[in-house]
């Protein structure tokens, strides 16, 4: 029986790993890889329990972008399949960034086209000093247009327009120097130990927080960033004084007065 592509792994209950398990053809994202990883998503979603995902992956790289041996058979046949692929790609990418709760990237291996896009698309990056990044499609004659979205939300634009028109692969230094990764996490003899141990670390700090402020400020952060500076402020404000009346909010409040650990609500008021 062959390995599903994309592999769930819940850790102490409030985070949830996706690996990326297609080694042969290096996690490449074909169709039904993003279908799975849409999947996951969407379950996690509903999931009340769980507060923070890790995407991470098995083998050499962590993601070569789409399957072009696909992308190539969807020519030959003339169908719309290529058309359907980038589509759910679009889709996936924008839940990653809709999605109320964090997301992580853990790299190691290369990360190229649509899989530079999938970091680019996550909140929080990490990455072994090994890794590298590209937006390679102009060598090929297809250009990178859909990961330039993420990619040129994610670093200022000349960074971004470099990769995009050169295609030559960055370090994972440099990747950390223009904004595409928050850490570079050296390992030593090869072992991932130091970079898993990091993220875990990240993610369950991250998971002890209030749910419902993680989510008001997750979602209020993508929003603004597209506005002028005074529509922003106005929608800041509005979004602080209905975060107030949470139940987390009065409890965080309560417990920092009275020097105590707060303790968190799922509820929504």
């Amino acid at each position: 029986m062959l390995a599903s592509p994309v592999a769930a792994t819940i850790i102490d209950r409030t985070i949830v790993r996706l690996t990326l398990n297609s080694v042969k053809n290096r996690n490449a994202l074909s169709f039904e890889t993003l279908e799975q990883i849409h999947t996951h998503l969407k379950n996690v979603e509903r999931n009340a329990d769980i507060r923070v995902i890790i995407i991470n992956s098995n083998g050499p790289a962590f993601s070569s972008g789409h399957d072009l041996q696909e992308i190539r058979k969807n020519l030959d046949s003339g169908s719309d399949g290529n058309a359907a692929l980038m589509d759910l790609c679009s889709s996936v990418m924008k839940t990653i960034v809709m999605l109320k709760k964090p997301i992580i990237a853990q790299v190691e291996g290369i990360a190229t086209a649509a899989g530079c896009q999938l970091v680019a698309s996550c909140d929080l990056a990490y990455a072994a000093s090994s890794s590298k990044f590209a937006t390679p499609g102009v060598n090929i004659g297809l250009f990178c247009s859909t990961p330039a979205v993420a990619l040129g939300r994610c670093v200022h634009r000349k960074h971004a327009m470099e990769m995009l028109l050169t295609g030559d692969m960055i370090s994972a230094k440099e990747a950390e120097r223009i904004g595409l990764i928050n850490a570079v996490i050296d390992t030593e003899d090869g072992r991932v130990d130091n970079l898993e141990d990091k993220v875990l670390g990240i993610a369950t700090k991250i998971a002890s927080k209030s749910p419902k402020a993680v989510e008001i400020g997750k979602s209020i952060f993508y929003e603004q960033l597209e506005m002028p500076l005074e529509a922003a402020y106005h929608l800041t404000s509005d979004a602080m004084v209905d975060n107030m009346k949470h139940t987390d909010a009065k409890e965080g409040i309560d417990a920092f007065l009275n020097k105590r650990i707060p303790v968190w609500s799922h509820k929504d008021q």
